[in-house]
């Protein structure tokens, strides 16, 4: 995702990005190194060299340091990201699982009721086009059980 644009606000102790139109908070002490008012933000500039998908912020003592919008939308939780996220995540499962079970991948696709394109898109992690059910459908042909495991937020 793009940054539109970032703004460092020394009150706030935090930089403020804008992520297709919606502004988020990414505050200094996840940064490294880490503002302080002993050593502020000098500039901060969206970087054209990570594709405007980073920034760079430079302190008043000259060291600079880069902060990518994946780490400002796993900071603030987006849905979209988290979703992603856990489609990268089984995306991964699925391809172990396929290099290790006996099963060629002619019956997966037999016994998945798909096209061999179809396949080889829900195995490929750079796609983000597929849905978590379909993912889920694939592990069950691989027999996997797949839970999903809610606990409280932990301090």
């Amino acid at each position: 995702m793009k940054i539109a644009s970032v703004t460092s606000n020394s009150r706030r102790r935090a930089f403020l990005v804008d992520l297709a139109g919606t502004v988020y908070p990414f505050p200094f002490v996840r940064c490294s190194p880490r503002p302080s008012s002993t050593d502020p933000v000098a500039s901060v500039v969206v970087d054209p060299e990570l594709a405007n998908e980073a920034f760079t912020y430079v302190l008043k003592s000259g060291v600079e340091g880069t902060v990518h919008a994946d780490q400002v939308l796993d900071y603030n939780k987006d849905p979209a990201f988290l979703r992603d996220m856990l489609v990268y995540k089984l995306t991964i499962e699925v391809q172990n699982r396929v290099a290790t079970t006996g099963l060629s991948k002619r019956e997966i696709i037999r016994r998945l009721g798909t096209s061999a394109t179809q396949f080889y898109r829900l195995v490929d992690q750079t796609n983000y086009a597929k849905s978590v059910d379909q993912l889920l459908r694939l592990l069950n042909v691989l027999d996997c059980d797949v839970e999903f495991i809610v606990h409280a937020k932990t301090a």
